[in-house]
């Protein structure tokens, strides 16, 4: 049902993982490709950062693994936390509920704010 959670080993016999060891990527019913739990998560589950502000690139932010592959629900799961490195703004994505082993993680997202640009506020 998922894909491995591939990995690859580093120079002093420690893993890299691109994705936290609690979700895999799996064919979504959603859409394309998604996250997927692949063991019991309690609500309030920081499961990494998911974006990385920076105005040099597309949108302003670098995505990181983990940000390419969960879905946009209406109703979801995760939310993203807004959290300041070294004074760099980061979003982590976060559980809102206790998950389940095989549960598509989910966040609500859109890439612009649509008040923009219909003379709403851009808040």
């Amino acid at each position: 049902m998922f894909s491995t959670n591939f990995s690859k080993k580093l120079g002093n016999n420690e893993e890299y993982y691109p994705l936290p060891k609690l979700v895999s990527v799996g064919k979504s019913e959603i859409h394309g490709l998604g996250l997927f739990a692949v063991e019991e998560m309690p609500v309030g589950t920081v499961l990494g950062i998911t974006h990385v502000e920076n105005k040099e690139f597309q949108h302003g932010w670098i995505r990181t693994p983990l940000g390419g592959f969960y879905n946009h629900s209406d109703t979801p799961n995760c939310y993203l936390r807004t959290v300041y490195l070294q004074e760099v703004e980061v979003r982590e994505l976060v559980t809102l509920k206790d998950l389940r082993l095989g549960d598509e993680l989910t966040c609500t997202y859109s890439l612009w704010n649509i008040d923009k640009y219909i003379g709403g506020s851009d808040e």
